[in-house]
């Protein structure tokens, strides 16, 4: 990776800031009070059905979703979900990269939410 760094400009994120969740641990987090819940899919994705209380911020609209992403609580977890998990993982850097604390990435996506 720091090859790739020097070369491409790639950054990792600081991996304390971004962790991966199983489904059900990831159902158990987000059935709390107040959580931060994002589908980063595209809104017509997102009209075909999500996680129940997720609010849609598209991370393929780079200006939108820093506009909409930095009206969050940078203090607070933010959970996030695509529809495979490519996407919010990119979403996660992103977030790092405003100056958010902590993400929490549902492994698999949408596609691997069975509840």
């Amino acid at each position: 990776m720091g090859i790739l760094s020097v070369l491409f400009g790639v950054q990792s994120p600081k991996s304390e800031n971004i962790k991966i969740l199983a489904p059900a641990e990831f159902n158990a987090a987000i059935t709390q009070k107040n959580v931060q819940l994002v589908d980063v899919r595209t809104p017509r994705e997102f009209s075909g059905g999500a996680i129940r209380n997720a609010i849609n911020i598209d991370v393929f609209q780079k200006n939108l979703f820093h506009e909409k992403a930095n009206k969050l609580d940078k203090q607070k977890p933010v959970y996030l979900y695509c529809r495979s998990g490519n996407r919010s993982q990119q979403a996660a850097r992103l977030l790092v990269s405003y100056g958010f604390e902590q993400m929490f990435d549902l492994r698999g996506g949408y596609m691997n939410w069975p509840y």
